[in-house]
């Protein structure tokens, strides 16, 4: 009688370890790595509220601001690897690219897409769920004079700019320098995120965080950290990086609205 005794004590004694094992938490995810030198020329680290990112300050006077969708087949490139990757193959060399707006299952853009002047997709400012429709959302534009806009949907629409490349995304982050009223200081929803902001002087602030950050956190870093009194939200979970050459942050998720950014020749 004891030795069943002992032996059921034992066997729940694997079983209960057995439960540990199984139940044990993923770790972490570690965030992406790579050598400092691997950062494209207008790009830097830089740390706020604990995360790491990687801001990239773009001058128009020195650099070209791209926005791409279709390859040579006509048909999505599908991420930014793959971007890069055939930028790579025709001899194309671009500085960083990332994902630039949301998208359908087909992975045609949600909202307002301008390439090269030829808008593809009409502005949305229709109501839904999820992100996009976060009113407000925005847009992301560089005129054909060279001037860079991130402006909420409406006033978008009402001004009516003639611009050279557009992007619709949402939500807005910042609008006028008053962070998102939907926004809690700092919520559970975590993600890599991605998006664009305006600087005083007239630059793109294209940023990336290197891991998880909550709306918050990551409106505030354009607010309070890069003084953009307006900026807008990419995406977040699918958002990739990459210098070129390769990604330095992100997987081979799938993107719609791409953009790039090359040197001025």
């Amino acid at each position: 009688m004891k030795r069943a005794l002992a032996a059921i004590l034992l066997i729940a004694g694997f079983a209960a370890l057995a439960m540990l094992v199984w139940r044990r938490p993923e770790p972490p995810a570690v965030p992406p790595v790579f050598q400092s030198q691997e950062l494209p020329e207008p790009c830097r680290e830089q740390d706020f509220e604990g995360v790491g990112y990687i801001v990239c300050a773009i001058d128009l006077h020195a650099y070209d601001v791209g926005l791409f969708h279709d390859g040579a087949d006509g048909k999505p490139f599908g991420s930014v690897d793959a971007f890069t990757r055939a930028m790579k193959a025709q001899g194309t060399p671009v500085l960083l690219a990332m994902n630039a707006g949301m998208y359908h299952r087909d992975l045609s853009p949600v909202g307002l897409y301008v390439e090269d002047g030829i808008t593809k997709e009409p502005l949305n400012l229709s109501d839904g769920d999820g992100n996009f429709f976060m009113k407000p959302n925005g847009v992301f534009a560089v005129t054909k004079s060279g001037e860079v806009l991130v402006m909420e949907s409406e006033a978008f629409a009402a001004a009516r700019p003639d611009v050279r490349l557009g992007t619709q995304s949402g939500p807005m982050l910042v609008i006028d320098g008053v962070i998102h009223a939907r926004f809690e200081p700092n919520g559970s929803s975590r993600n890599i995120r991605n998006g664009v902001g305006v600087s005083a002087d007239g630059k793109a602030i294209f940023v990336i965080a290197r891991s998880p950050v909550s709306f918050g956190s990551f409106a505030r870093l354009f607010s309070d950290g890069l003084k953009c009194p307006n900026a807008l939200y990419f995406d977040g979970f699918i958002s990739a990086f990459s210098n070129g050459s390769k990604l330095l942050v992100g997987k081979t998720d799938p993107a719609g609205p791409i953009l790039a950014v090359s040197r001025k020749r």
